[in-house]
């Protein structure tokens, strides 16, 4: 018997049509990009990150800090309803997997009460390859 199901193989080609393969693994197979690799994690560019896979605004440069774990880092979503918030037990630890609203892509994680001095003690540790950045206009 097929474990085929209707609709499911057809969103998956569309999202291997416009993803390259390494952002198809890290967006719809909830992978993770190696740290210290990816395009934004030390700009300092001013501007407004957005889903890689759907263009949904998530993050602003504003909330962006440097807390040296190997990715992007912000404070704070953009909006709280720009992102939704799953439970991951996986690497036998519990986590919260941070992914788009819009989409359903996966982002990465947000931790709390790591002691950075942010306005709000969170750390949503994002995936580069995961976002598009579209810098302010001077």
């Amino acid at each position: 018997m097929s474990d085929f199901k209707p609709g499911v193989g057809k969103i998956v080609k569309k999202w291997e049509d416009v993803l390259s393969p390494e952002e198809f693994h890290v967006l719809r197979k909830g992978g993770t990009e190696r740290p210290h690799v990816g395009e934004y994690t030390n700009t300092t560019t001013e501007g407004v990150y957005s889903c890689r896979a759907c263009g949904t605004e998530l993050f602003r440069s504003d909330e962006k800090f440097d807390s040296h774990c190997g990715w992007p880092s912000f404070f704070a979503p953009l909006a709280e309803d720009s992102v939704r918030y799953i439970q991951d037990r996986s690497l036998g630890m519990v986590r919260t997997e941070v992914r788009c609203a819009a989409c359903d892509s996966h982002l990465g994680h947000v931790f709390e009460g790591e002691g950075y001095s942010t306005p709000t003690d969170l750390r949503y540790c994002i995936n580069s390859i995961s976002l598009r950045l579209e810098e302010k206009e001077q």
